[in-house]
């Protein structure tokens, strides 16, 4: 339950900065955000709290920043995590299966 309140408390939290930036657009976004709760409905793809629980598990550091995007039909989270270190990397997921399929930075697992 904790791990589900921080991961409602970070979605909130951005989707606060991205409004305050002008970064989401209802008209531009709802309909793409529909198709994605309607996917996660249909268990075409895991929700994003489970597969932050995956991230946590796994790897260091704590995500600053979270996308769904659609490449050629296949929903893949992008993850953005901020470890100790300073050195912000990024994961992609395949949003269906869970798995790591791309990185970029310097990937940290836990031991």
């Amino acid at each position: 339950m904790l791990g589900f309140m921080k991961t409602l408390r970070l979605f909130l939290f951005s989707v606060a900065l991205a409004l305050a930036a002008g970064g989401l657009h209802a008209d531009d976004d709802g309909d793409e955000h529909d198709r994605a709760r309607a996917a996660v409905a249909a268990g075409q793809i895991k929700p994003l709290s489970e597969i932050m629980d995956q991230v946590e598990q796994r790897y260091a550091g704590r995500m600053v920043k979270s996308e769904l995007e659609r490449y050629d039909g296949i929903w893949v989270y992008e993850l953005k995590l901020l470890p100790p270190n300073g050195r912000v990397y990024k994961l992609k997921i395949n949003a269906q299966t869970g798995r790591v399929i791309g990185t970029r930075g310097q990937v940290q697992e836990k031991r």
